[in-house]
């Protein structure tokens, strides 16, 4: 890819028409692709290029001719140079129909299908809504000392930030301190990472240390977590490693879905969902959609710690999670004993990037079947469905390209029809796009 320098290429002009999924504006400019950092839908801009390629170009605004309505204050001081936002320039409505948008071209330039119906958009409150996080730590003299927060945008140096509007107003009390704490460890060299888990019971912060602490260390540390009401954790190594360090007798991380009756325990490194209101929707949404049937067999693919899988389970089918950590397996199970649904669950370990024809096989047919997967998305697994095939299936995404890619099986392979699909605003003011679809038969 060509380099190029601003200053030596004369400013052009174009319309921004849309979004892309990093949250650019693209335009068209003698017949290739502009992408403008920080341009919005409905605006005029100059734009220098700083990298381009023949069919496309990366771009810095140089001047602004033209304003969305919809482009805003952005409400955090560090916008523009935390990359954890970077679009709270944008009114949050016009967010969530841009997400829409960026949903649908997908589906249908990638994937060749149309849903028959556009779900209402599933989204909560647009602040204070981050209960997980990883915060980058480091020691930095030229800038003062410790600091605590996101990477700078499109950098691995850490925002010198002060503050957060993403993470609940608690949390983001404690950034000003954890620096403060973290000046005093003598571990502030050996210690790169802060990870935040909030339960509703509880609040937790995992420090990654790569030494071990001093006892003036751990009195200091104990002190700051009953100060402000925290459970701690030592992470010595992987995720796996993080124990318990203050207090004892801290409670298990929960979280709650009361429209279902459960109480879901978590470990502070284990995947959840960041915001809690909008997952509790989305369960809710999904659940609706699959329909389970009381003595259906509905398999729950990358289950997790079974956020689908034991809300399916309260209309009384029988439910199979299947899940490549061995961790989150157990959790699972756990999870199903704690809420008294064990008779109707059960989980498996698998890698359904490389089993999915094998567990299909060995564990099918299925009435239902909800996915749920990371980024990569679930190729293998559709391709590997077979007849009898499912009745429905409703596909949860994280990445609206693979969703697309993995539709294209779904509908002009097996025959299914997109019955509906929507997005979830999971991440206010990030370009980040989950979505809901849903499948059926015939």
């Amino acid at each position: 890819m060509e380099r190029v320098n601003p200053q030596t290429i004369e400013a052009r002009v174009i319309d921004i028409d849309s979004l892309e999924q990093e949250g650019r504006g693209v335009g068209r400019w003698q017949g290739k692709a502009i992408f403008v950092d920080g341009a919005l839908p409905g605006e005029r801009v100059e734009f220098s290029p700083y990298r381009r390629k023949p069919a496309y170009e990366f771009a810095k605004p140089a001047k602004l001719l033209r304003e969305s309505a919809q482009r805003v204050q952005p409400r955090c001081p560090h916008f523009g140079m935390c990359g954890g936002c970077n679009l709270q320039h944008f009114e949050p409505r016009a967010q969530v129909a841009a997400k829409q948008r960026i949903l649908e071209d997908a589906l249908w330039h990638i994937g060749r299908v149309r849903p028959e119906h556009i779900l209402p958009a599933i989204h909560g409150p647009a602040w204070a809504y981050r209960t997980r996080a990883r915060l980058t730590v480091r020691n930095v003299v030229k800038k003062g000392g410790v600091l605590v927060g996101f990477h700078e945008r499109g950098s691995s140096y850490v925002a010198d930030m002060t503050s957060c509007q993403v993470l609940p107003a608690r949390i983001s009390a404690l950034l000003p301190l954890l620096r403060h704490l973290v000046s005093g460890l003598s571990v502030r060299d050996r210690l790169p990472q802060i990870e935040l888990a909030c339960g509703d019971n509880i609040d937790a912060l995992v420090l990654r240390i790569l030494q071990p602490l001093e006892p003036r260390d751990e009195t200091v540390l104990r002190a700051f977590a009953d100060e402000h009401r925290l459970a701690l954790y030592l992470q010595t190594g992987g995720p796996e490693t993080a124990r318990l360090f203050h207090p004892a007798d801290a409670p298990e991380l929960l979280y709650r879905m009361p429209e279902f009756d459960l109480d879901m325990a978590f470990g502070p490194t284990e995947f959840t969902q960041v915001n809690p209101e909008v997952n509790r929707v989305l369960v809710s949404r999904a659940v609706r959609w699959l329909a389970p049937q009381a003595g259906d067999r509905v398999a729950d693919m990358f289950c997790g710690l079974g956020n689908f899988s034991l809300a399916i389970a309260r209309s009384g089918a029988q439910v199979i999670g299947f899940e490549g950590a061995a961790s989150l397996v157990g959790r699972a199970a756990s999870n199903a004993e704690r809420n008294g649904l064990s008779s109707l669950c059960r989980f498996a370990q698998a890698d359904l990037f490389k089993q999915a024809e094998q567990v299909l096989r060995a564990e099918g047919p299925f009435d239902r079947l909800l996915i749920d997967p990371p980024r990569d998305g679930a190729m293998e697994l559709v391709k590997a469905l077979h007849d009898p095939l499912p009745m429905r299936i409703v596909y949860v995404s994280c990445n609206p390209a693979t969703l697309a890619r993995d539709s294209e099986v779904l509908v002009h392979v097996h025959g299914y029809r997109m019955v509906a699909a929507g997005i979830v605003n999971m991440f206010p003011h990030t370009a980040h796009v989950e979505s809901l679809a849903v499948f059926e038969r015939g």
